[in-house]
């Protein structure tokens, strides 16, 4: 059994693929809309690297299963950055990290050394979190 696909909730599909493809440089798996289920679109995108995994970016308004309340709790928590954290490694963390800001990205941690390696944090448009380290020293990869 293998992870292929994971989901994070976003505000907005057509900013979360800008932010993901200009700014990471994921690339896009699949975008696709579905007009029997209401317009639902199904929009996917991975690190070149990794053609085996994907992520959804799943729009908080275009789940038909959640009530407005829901939504809304979602879309708060989402915000805050309490609906999970999507964990990257890299060879070179200072060297995504410049490449990174440059792109864009706003970092909410500078790389700081920690006991498994070096490690930095940002979030993405909709104020998911991310972890980017490199890793070292303690046999993670």
């Amino acid at each position: 059994m293998r992870i292929a696909t994971t989901q994070l909730w976003v505000h907005d599909q057509d900013v979360a693929l800008e932010f993901y493809t200009k700014k990471l440089g994921f690339e896009v798996r699949q975008d696709v809309t579905v007009p029997e289920m209401g317009n639902f679109r199904w929009l996917t995108v991975g690190p070149p690297q990794q053609k085996d995994v994907a992520i959804v970016l799943m729009s908080i308004d275009n789940v038909p299963v959640m009530d407005a309340a829901t939504k809304q709790q979602v879309h708060d928590l989402v915000g805050k950055g309490f609906a999970g954290t999507i964990f990257l490694t890299t060879d070179d963390v200072h060297a995504t990290y410049k490449e990174l800001s440059a792109r864009g990205v706003e970092f909410t941690e500078e790389p700081e050394e920690r006991p498994y390696g070096i490690d930095c944090g940002f979030r993405d448009p909709s104020g998911n979190s991310f972890r980017l380290t490199e890793l070292r020293g303690i046999g993670l990869s």
